[in-house]
C-alpha cells in the first residue's frame, strides 16, 4: 500500500514559517528580554529602576532625573526657591501646566533664527533679569532656554549663582551661606569629561529647605 502525504503549496508553508518566527521572536524580545532587562535593573539598580524617586518627610517630593517647577499658589515662580531652566515638555491643552511633563517631552523643534524663539528668550531675559535684579546681559543661555527633553533637572553653575542673592533676600539668610550651599551640591562632568559641572535643582531646593 502506497502512503499519499499532502504538501503544502509553498506560498503557504513561508507565511507559516514566518509567523512561527514571528512568535518566537515576538515571546523572545517582547517578552522575556523585558522581564530579564527589568529584573537586573532591580536588583542592580533598584533607585534607578524606580524612577530615582527623592523622598522628604516620608513622601515623594519629585525624581532627580526630572525637572519640576518651584511655584507659589498663582503659579509664579516662587523667589523662595532656585529656578530650573525653561521647560518645552507642555500640554498644549493646559494652559496651566508649568511643563516638565515627561508625556510631552520633546523640544520645541524651533530653528535658532526662528522669529518665535527669538521673542520667547528676550521675554524669558527680561523675566529673568527683572526676577533676580540682574542686567539682562548677565543672564546665562541655559535660563532662557529649554533642554532637548524638555525635562533637564539641572542647572549651569552660572545660573544657579545668579539665583543666590533672590534667594537669600526671600528667606532671610546670609547670601553667603546660600552660595556655599550651591558650591556644596555641584556636580562635576559625566565620568570626568562629558557635559559640564551642574546642579541638580531638586537637591539643592531640599538642601535649602533643611536650613530651617
Amino acid at each position: 500500500m502506497t502512503t499519499m502525504t499532502t504538501q503544502l503549496p509553498g506560498p503557504v508553508r513561508r507565511h507559516l514559517a514566518a509567523l512561527r518566527a514571528l512568535l518566537v521572536f515576538t515571546v523572545l524580545l517582547g517578552v522575556l528580554y523585558p522581564l530579564v532587562v527589568l529584573g537586573i535593573g532591580q536588583l542592580a539598580f533598584p533607585a534607578q529602576a524606580g524612577g530615582s524617586l527623592v523622598t522628604a518627610d516620608g513622601r515623594v517630593v519629585g525624581s532627580s532625573l526630572l525637572g519640576q517647577a518651584f511655584t507659589d499658589a498663582r503659579g509664579n515662580p516662587a523667589p523662595q526657591w532656585f529656578q530650573p531652566r525653561p521647560s518645552a515638555a507642555v500640554n498644549p491643552d493646559n494652559k496651566n501646566d508649568p511643563g516638565y511633563n515627561p508625556l510631552f517631552s520633546g523640544p520645541s523643534n524651533l530653528g535658532p533664527s526662528n522669529p518665535a524663539l527669538i521673542k520667547s528668550i528676550d521675554a524669558r531675559r527680561a523675566a529673568v533679569a527683572a526676577f533676580n535684579g540682574v542686567p539682562p546681559a548677565s543672564v546665562p543661555p541655559d535660563a532662557v532656554t529649554a533642554s532637548a527633553s524638555g525635562l533637564d533637572p539641572d542647572i549651569s553653575l552660572a545660573y544657579a549663582y545668579l539665583q543666590v542673592n533672590r534667594v537669600a533676600k526671600a528667606r532671610g539668610l546670609n547670601p553667603a551661606v546660600v552660595r556655599a550651599l550651591v558650591s556644596v551640591h555641584i556636580q562635576g562632568r559625566t565620568v570626568g569629561i562629558l557635559g559640564e559641572p551642574r546642579v541638580n535643582v531638586l537637591d539643592l531646593n531640599m538642601a535649602l529647605a533643611r536650613l530651617h
